[in-house]
């Protein structure tokens, strides 16, 4: 029988946290990024501006704490901006 140590135990308590977390964190992040394209999509420009404002900092923050890799956060970041500045200048 293998001899299994406490602290896999304990590792495996601390992934199972981390991962609800980071859940959390990505869940909300796509509750902002749909928030914002749904007000493009309304042509509320004036809407669409604060969202993309709490969106860049969603994204900025869950790439600054791994959760989304920094590439792909300024690629999202710079898409949605290109939206919201397409929406504004109709």
């Amino acid at each position: 029988m293998p001899v299994v140590h406490k602290n896999v135990f304990k590792a495996a308590r601390q992934g199972e946290k981390r991962r609800l977390r980071n859940r959390s964190v990505q869940s909300g992040v796509k509750n902002l990024i749909k928030k914002l394209q749904a007000a493009v999509e309304a042509n509320k420009t004036e809407e669409a501006n604060s969202m993309l404002r709490e969106a860049t900092r969603g994204l900025a923050k869950a790439a600054s704490k791994g959760i989304v890799h920094k590439n792909t956060a300024s690629r999202r970041i710079s898409r949605l901006t290109a939206q919201v500045r397409k929406l504004a200048t109709k």
